[in-house]
């Protein structure tokens, strides 16, 4: 028998594979909540796909996502970056990932850890909506405002709402597969 999935991934095994073991799944590790919070602010005006299928050469790119080691990054290590023909690069995106490094660590500071500070939102619990159709999902609601109007406050770049609200289902902290799809009991 086959399983059902959501249907934005349907037909492709990268993104097949992503939908059934990583997006919605509840992420409370600070160095995989930064993984996933710099491949969105990548992703803004992109397709994710095309980010998902550059993740390998951005994990190593970037250190594997270590923020501090990010967050220290000079300028000559920027124009390496900028040279990589295995990440997107978007000049701005790739200075926002050093900046937001380092936002992300003074977070981490005021609050024990990125996660604690980002699921505080929530009060720790995922939002199950109930999503018929994946093209019924929001892009945006009036949390992932409130989320991104935050991070802007704490130095955060190309974290508008529409990047949130994506960051927000890739980590679980909403779970917006169809209720059709085998993964929205579990999740």
């Amino acid at each position: 028998m086959e399983l059902h999935r959501c249907g934005w991934c349907v037909g492709d095994p990268v993104y097949e594979a992503y939908h059934d073991t990583e997006w919605g799944v509840p992420v409370r590790d600070d160095l995989r909540m930064f993984e996933f919070l710099i491949l969105e602010t990548f992703q803004a005006g992109l397709s994710w796909i095309t980010v998902l299928k550059k993740r390998p050469h951005f994990r190593e790119a970037f250190d594997g996502f270590d923020f501090e080691k990010v967050a220290a990054y000079d300028e000559s290590k920027i124009q390496s970056l900028l040279r990589n023909p295995g990440i997107i690069r978007n000049r701005l995106k790739v200075r926002a990932a050093v900046s937001n490094a380092q936002a992300y660590l003074k977070v981490r500071e005021s609050h024990g850890s990125f996660c604690n500070y980002f699921w505080e939102f929530t009060q720790g619990e995922t939002i199950r909506n109930q999503v018929a159709d994946y093209k019924t999902a929001p892009a945006t609601t009036p949390l992932s405002d409130r989320i991104s109007k935050d991070l802007k406050q704490h130095g955060f770049k190309f974290v508008g709402s529409t990047v949130v609200y994506a960051h927000m289902q890739a980590t679980g902290m909403v779970n917006d597969h169809e209720m059709s799809c085998f993964r929205y009991a579990d999740l």
